[in-house]
């Protein structure tokens, strides 16, 4: 036999059985404790048809699913046999909470599909079965409910089966199960049924207890994302993940990726405890040597092939929100630990779920599956879902309500963009920080217009020149006559200009200097945009003047525009400015001199700049 453990997801159309079928199979196979048995006893009395056990309170726990008799959320059970333990994820088969589904089947290596023997398959049946094989299901097994209802009709079964061997042509499947059940009677199964002696298979519990779901690996790569670097002390430095496939050994070399940067493994911890080896699955910290900039979201990766490294890709789509999607929006992307800006920038076609064809659309509502163009804010990780779930996989999240919209896969890695590989060169910006004698970091001012970002900019910089620091000063204004002329003042332009300056602080910090920016960056997701890029060297001051001051204060005339509509998407006024949660520096030019401002600032930066990393 395969894999010890087995997790299926149980789907389907509305009533077709499913919370009743997995509720018969563990009350058939003894697997119910004493006092759980006793209590769904009782409970069935309530309600229940003919006063029969209603099976499916095993697994219908909310209040809602008992009063209307259908499933909301996703119901997890735990259960062993003698032969294999189990997590089964009980799910929707209602429209509405088609993003239920797709939840459970995120984590399933089998799906079992019920049918209704009396209405063969529905739309609903064929939505699931594609959202199986997104996610990456490629065991099928289709318990045809309901026989009794039938009569137990096998002409009736066989022209169901023939209905989900043409459905099931168009999938890469690994095996697929069709079998006659009754999940009130509890036919076919715990013990094989009497009443279908036209039916020679194993039962259902049977076939989940010997089907082999392993998958046959073809590579030895190791891949880490990084999601926490852990830092107890100067004398430690380690990082942090589950280890999503291969094997690791100390003293093996890796890169880092996406900035391709070599090192050897100095120590791997699991949990407390030392080891020379770990595998896939295993939670751990990992140790190198080298000082290489590594932050979450991060992979680490040892391999012959390169991992891709791209900003532009496209996906396969399943659509949750309520709004269209339509082309240009913008989202958040979460990819294993990364989590960057993306804009839809095409949708090439959605999927009819009846029968699989393409459909040209320039929108796609809830439930809908599509293909669709994306482009991220940055270079990202990622690898083709067949190739590699755990870097295929991802979900969009509302920047504006924080929720997720879609669930997708990586189809297809823009191969042109992929064309170009970061150089690693002999003189870094560790050899070239060593030659200035200084650490190289950013210094992000951020605040309202008139706040005093550039004054204090300025002073900071002279500071620094009269110390010896080589430096450079990026004025958000300068920069706009310049670089970034092409822009305008909306929420996407506003993302671009902050991108474009991070990707420039970041090149002047590889090359030894230390960056000062002044702009307004008034988003919350922009300044972490820009700290993505910059790294560990970015140092954010917040210059938090109120906004009444800066009206006063309006010495380019800007604020009393904005409010006669001269000029729109001005922050403050007709654009909101979001307060960063923890700056590393706080001053507030307007209960404090410009001096008294710098001398804090100096301060707090002569510490860290003199900090060992």
């Amino acid at each position: 036999m395969s894999d010890k453990l087995l997790k299926f997801i149980t789907c389907g159309s509305v009533d077709d059985g499913k919370s009743t079928l997995i509720g018969h199979l563990l009350y058939d196979a003894k697997l119910l404790f004493a006092d759980q048995k006793r209590a769904l006893e009782l409970d069935s009395k309530v309600g229940s048809r003919d006063g029969n056990i209603d099976y499916s309170l095993l697994l219908d726990g909310l209040e809602a699913e008992r009063e209307q008799g259908i499933t909301i959320d996703v119901a997890y059970r735990y259960f062993s046999t003698q032969h294999r333990s189990f997590i089964v994820a009980d799910t929707p088969g209602h429209e509405e909470y088609t993003r239920n589904m797709a939840v459970g089947a995120s984590f399933a290596s089998l799906a079992v599909i019920l049918i209704d023997a009396e209405k063969g398959v529905l739309t609903q049946t064929k939505r699931h079965v594609r959202i199986c094989a997104m996610m990456g299901i490629r065991h099928f097994v289709f318990a045809v409910n309901k026989m009794d209802l039938i009569d137990y009709d096998q002409y009736i079964f066989d022209n169901i089966k023939h209905q989900i061997e043409m459905l099931m042509c168009e999938f890469e499947t690994a095996s697929v199960f069709v079998i006659p059940v009754s999940a009130t009677e509890g036919d076919n199964i715990v013990n094989s049924s009497e009443k279908m002696e036209w039916y020679h298979g194993t039962t259902l519990l049977s076939y989940l207890e010997h089907v082999d779901v392993s998958k046959k690996s073809t590579t030895e790569e190791f891949v880490m994302p990084v999601q926490r670097v852990c830092r107890p002390n100067s004398a430690f430095r380690g990082f942090q993940g589950t280890i999503a496939a291969g094997n690791i050994h100390v003293g093996d070399e890796i890169r880092v990726m996406p900035s391709g940067e070599k090192a050897h493994v100095t120590e791997i911890l699991c949990g407390n405890n030392q080891v020379q080896m770990a595998e896939k699955g295993y939670a751990v910290t990992i140790c190198i040597d080298g000082e290489i900039d590594i932050s979450r979201g991060c992979v680490l990766y040892r391999g012959e092939s390169q991992l891709y490294v791209g900003k532009l890709f496209e996906a396969s789509l399943l659509w949750m929100d309520e709004n269209e999607l339509t082309a240009g929006r913008d989202f958040w992307l979460k990819l294993g630990t990364q989590l960057v800006p993306v804009t839809i920038t095409r949708i090439l076609y959605k999927i009819d779920v009846d029968n699989g064809e393409e459909v040209q659309t320039d929108r796609i509502c809830k439930n809908e599956n599509a293909v669709c163009e994306l482009a991220v804010g940055k270079k990202i990780v990622l690898e083709p879902f067949a190739e590699n779930n755990m870097l295929g996989a991802f979900i969009l999240i509302d920047r504006l309500r924080n929720t997720t919209a879609a669930g997708g896969i990586v189809c297809k890695v823009d191969e042109n963009g992929n064309n170009v590989k970061w150089q690693q060169l002999d003189i870094n910006r560790s050899v070239r920080e060593n030659k200035l004698q200084q650490k190289a970091v950013t210094i992000w001012l951020t605040g309202l217009s008139g706040a005093g970002k550039s004054t204090i900019a300025n002073e900071i910089e002279k500071r620094l020149c009269t110390l010896g620091k080589h430096t450079m000063l990026l004025d958000g204004d300068n920069v706009r006559m310049g670089l970034n002329s092409d822009l305008n003042f909306g929420e996407k332009d506003r993302m671009e200009n902050i991108r474009r300056v991070a990707e420039v602080a970041r090149l002047m910090n590889d090359a030894g200097l230390i960056v000062i920016t002044s702009l307004i960056s008034p988003y919350h997701s922009d300044r972490k945009m820009a700290k993505d890029i910059i790294g560990k060297r970015f140092v954010e001051i917040y210059v938090s003047t109120p906004l009444e001051v800066c009206e006063k204060r309006d010495i380019k005339g800007l604020y009393k525009k904005a409010k006669e509509g001269k000029i729109s998407n001005f922050t403050g006024i007709s654009s909101p400015y979001e307060i960063p949660c923890s700056p590393d520096i706080e001053v507030d030019t307007s209960n404090c001199e410009l001096e008294k401002c710098v001398d804090q600032i100096m301060d707090q930066l002569s510490v860290m700049l003199e900090e060992e990393e």
